[in-house]
């Protein structure tokens, strides 16, 4: 059996907020969360004091850029970078090259997925090849293990394709992940439109072409009732939207990133390339939007996108590069940084968007720490300070938090009972 001991135990799912022990059997779930003094029993205790303790996070949203893009990462490095940043499950975005979009592909993949130290699942495609045409066989896909479905890195522009998705998608009761960025009303991707775009020379992604995506998809849910999870959210208005939506009754859930709450357009300027992202980050008042939402639960889930690129593509001009960024190992101390220490957020709230809801969506036995739920967990210091790194577990290094200092350190991510990352 293993121990944790004496650690500030947070556990949104079933309101635990105490310092007290947990008991880990040897088939790997926990037994107990409670004082325990027969440390003598145990083979192993972690001594938790000073931090806290909380159920594995769950990421809804990440690229290991597997098949077919693994110079950039593979679900092997990508895991072991899920599990250095305290995630004990993640759900990886469908597309790579090809996309997965047939039963073949995906079957490979999730074959492969299982042998991972942590729980990696997967989605697949809403549409044939990612091009807004024709769906895919949904049915055969989340008959062969697919828990969701999305085209992300596109928006799907047909309405009525739109509907068809929604409803198969209610049918199978998974949800549906959608990136709301309307072609027709961008200039140019990764840097919002305002004076930084302007400064660069660049065209710029407007608000609008988030919001008023978004709006739509919303609304063409009102009356199908999908699992509908308007991914990586950067803009406020499309905080009100959803707000309003939640109001009325419309089913929709919402995703924001450790980057969109941290950070504003003006860390292009600085950063260059490392610093563009889909959709891109904003003004401070939209950041600042995004934590309200956070906070009043009109946003359910942090999802980190962790998007790796290789250093040769990002060390291109910002017009050249891709976007996107890493964000796994980071995600952690950006939150706390930026949103637990300035009194907006509580650690509470945001291991509840880290955890049980992410789980919630996706019907995952994950997300909590009761009795007799798997010992997936992750124990970190709240208060340390640490320098982000030049280098990091995943095989990528397209972060634009290098150097800076963060609050916020896992100390070690526990999955099925094993220790699947301890800090040295």
């Amino acid at each position: 059996m293993k121990l944790i001991k004496g650690g500030r135990v947070i556990d949104p799912a079933n309101n635990i907020d105490r310092i007290t022990d947990i008991l880990i059997d040897d088939s790997g779930r926990i037994q107990r969360v409670g004082d325990y003094d027969a440390e003598d029993s145990c083979e192993d205790v972690i001594d938790a004091e000073g931090k806290v303790v909380a159920p594995g996070f769950v990421d809804v949203h990440v690229h290991f850029r597997d098949p077919g893009l693994t110079y950039k990462e593979d679900i092997e490095t990508g895991a072991r970078a899920a599990a250095a940043g305290g995630y004990t499950t993640v759900i990886c975005m469908a597309n790579t090259k090809p996309p997965v979009d047939s039963v073949e592909i995906l079957t490979e993949l999730t074959e492969r997925e299982k042998q991972l130290p942590i729980h990696v699942l997967q989605t697949a495609n809403v549409t044939l090849s990612m091009q807004g045409r024709e769906l895919t066989d949904m049915d055969a896909l989340h008959s062969a293990g697919a828990v969701g479905f999305t085209d992300d890195g596109v928006p799907i522009a047909d309405e009525k394709l739109m509907v068809k998705a929604l409803a198969k998608c209610k049918e199978l009761d998974v949800p549906i992940s959608l990136h709301e960025e309307d072609p027709s009303l961008m200039f140019s991707a990764g840097v919002n439109k305002g004076p930084v775009s302007e400064k660069l020379g660049l065209g710029g992604a407007p608000d609008e072409a988030e919001y008023v995506l978004a709006a739509r998809d919303i609304l063409l849910n009102r009356k199908t009732g999908a699992k509908l999870d308007i991914q990586h959210i950067s803009s406020g208005v499309t905080v009100d939207v959803i707000r309003a939506a939640k109001k009325s009754g419309i089913k929709v859930y919402g995703e924001v990133t450790p980057q969109h709450l941290s950070a504003t357009e003006d860390l292009v300027l600085t950063k260059g390339a490392l610093a563009k992202v889909n959709p891109p980050l904003r003004t401070e008042e939209d950041r600042q939007a995004l934590i309200r939402g956070l906070a009043d639960g009109t946003i359910d889930m942090i999802a980190t996108d962790h998007a790796p690129h290789s250093s040769e593509e990002k060390s291109k001009p910002v017009s050249e590069a891709p976007s996107g960024m890493i964000g796994l190992e980071t995600a952690l101390g950006l939150v706390i940084t930026h949103t637990v220490r300035t009194g907006q957020l509580s650690l509470a709230q945001i291991i509840k968007a880290l955890t049980i809801n992410p789980a919630k969506l996706y019907k995952l036995n994950a997300g909590t720490l009761s009795e007799g739920a798997p010992a997936d967990m992750v124990i970190f210091d709240p208060e340390e300070q640490w320098t982000v790194p030049d280098h990091f577990v995943s095989k990528a290094c397209n972060s634009p938090f290098i150097d800076m200092k963060l609050y916020g350190k896992v100390k070690a991510t526990i999955c099925g009972g094993n220790v699947v990352f301890r800090d040295n």
